[in-house]
């Protein structure tokens, strides 16, 4: 192997272990945000005897019925799906490019975890994520109406997104001077990851919408609704107007606005402590 295309695995490698790392955290603390927007994204309007009243009558329904592993209801398949995301990315080129490619990994994850955390049995009750997974596998197969079903919003969702924000982010960063004092750095990072995070999840969360009513429950048992992301949008917004479609984009702005950008910094913090790690060991070209 070349000394070029050693140094490029390494760095790939160092990327996707702290990249690994920063993205299992940020699961950790973010996801009771994620199963909020969830729940919000599934049900049909007022008329849904389940429905929320806000995002407090949510949090307070799902401590008071399901208890406080409710808000973790399909944690291990985004966990699962971490590394191979990670490893998508950091071999990836384009905001789009990554952001479709990543989609063709976590969709089967995508689909285990919603159907988790649509249950709202308590959490003892719950069948596990292997389960889960068993029942859709046995039931439906591997395909578009099983384990990869709603791939086209699912595809729509992370390719919009990942265009959007990387675009966003790095044309603002470039434009906006760097500080030399590290906490005016920070912020500067923080603000606008944030907003390139809000821009992004405002335009591609009708895809999300979508997304989450293919792959949940559908309103009539054993009769398919949701079939297909136009389809699924367009019914939404004729039924349950405009709004139904950004449904959920509060909690997803509260997750993926403060959490990409506590991502960042959580991984470049892991990767120069696993760089000098490696260093302080000698070990760097033993392991790559």
């Amino acid at each position: 192997m070349t000394p070029k295309k050693q140094s490029l695995l390494k760095e790939a490698s160092h990327q996707i272990i702290a990249g690994g790392s920063a993205g299992l955290v940020e699961i950790c603390l973010m996801h009771p945000l994620d199963v909020v927007k969830t729940r919000f994204q599934i049900q049909r309007g007022k008329a849904d005897p389940n429905s929320y009243k806000g995002l407090g009558d949510c949090f307070r329904t799902i401590f008071r019925t399901e208890g406080v592993y409710g808000f973790y209801k399909g944690i291990l398949p985004p966990i699962l799906a971490e590394t191979p995301k990670r490893a998508v990315k950091a071999l990836s080129v384009a905001g789009l490019g990554s952001g479709l490619t990543e989609a063709l990994v976590v969709n089967p994850f995508e689909v285990v975890k919603v159907r988790l955390q649509a249950n709202r049995d308590s959490f003892k009750v719950q069948p596990s994520t292997f389960a889960q997974a068993r029942t859709i596998i046995n039931t439906d197969g591997f395909g578009l109406r099983g384990l990869n079903k709603g791939l086209t919003s699912t595809l729509g969702r992370h390719g919009v997104f990942n265009m959007i924000y990387f675009g966003f982010y790095f044309n603002v960063k470039d434009a906006i001077p760097a500080s030399q004092d590290p906490r005016l750095e920070f912020m500067r990072k923080f603000a606008i990851g944030l907003v390139s995070g809000t821009v992004s999840s405002c335009v591609n969360i009708p895809f999300d919408v979508a997304k989450s009513r293919i792959q949940g429950p559908q309103p009539v048992p054993g009769e398919i609704k949701y079939r297909s992301c136009f389809q699924t949008m367009a019914l939404v917004y004729r039924e349950e107007g405009y709004l139904a479609l950004y449904k959920g984009l509060i909690p997803k702005i509260m997750r993926l606005g403060p959490g990409n950008i506590n991502k960042v910094h959580l991984k470049v913090k892991t990767l120069s402590a696993f760089t000098y790690f490696l260093f302080f060991c000698g070990t760097t070209k033993k392991i790559f």
